[in-house]
């Protein structure tokens, strides 16, 4: 992984940090809107982190793929960005 692999793992575990307290929200019954915001707030740094990991994909994989490997790397990895594409586009 060429992402800076410190920053991704400490908001990694932050996230991880935010779903346990969401974990022990809901086990108190606390109020709906309060664990939806904690939610909504793990989705924005996970969102954040897969930008982070697909520009460095992009910055690194699929340039070295493009301008150092064959066309069939090049050409398997803008596929693979593609769908990925396809996937947030959901």
């Amino acid at each position: 992984m060429q992402a800076n692999k410190d920053k991704t793992l400490r908001k990694l575990k932050t996230v991880r940090g935010q779903l346990d307290g969401i974990i022990k929200m809901v086990e108190d019954d606390r109020y709906c809107i309060d664990i939806s915001n904690q939610i909504m707030a793990s989705i924005s740094i996970l969102k954040n982190i897969n930008t982070e990991v697909l520009s460095s994909h992009l910055e690194h994989c699929v340039y070295d793929a493009v301008n150092k490997g064959s066309t069939k790397d090049g050409i398997e990895k803008i596929e693979e960005i593609e769908q990925v594409i396809k996937k947030l586009s959901k």
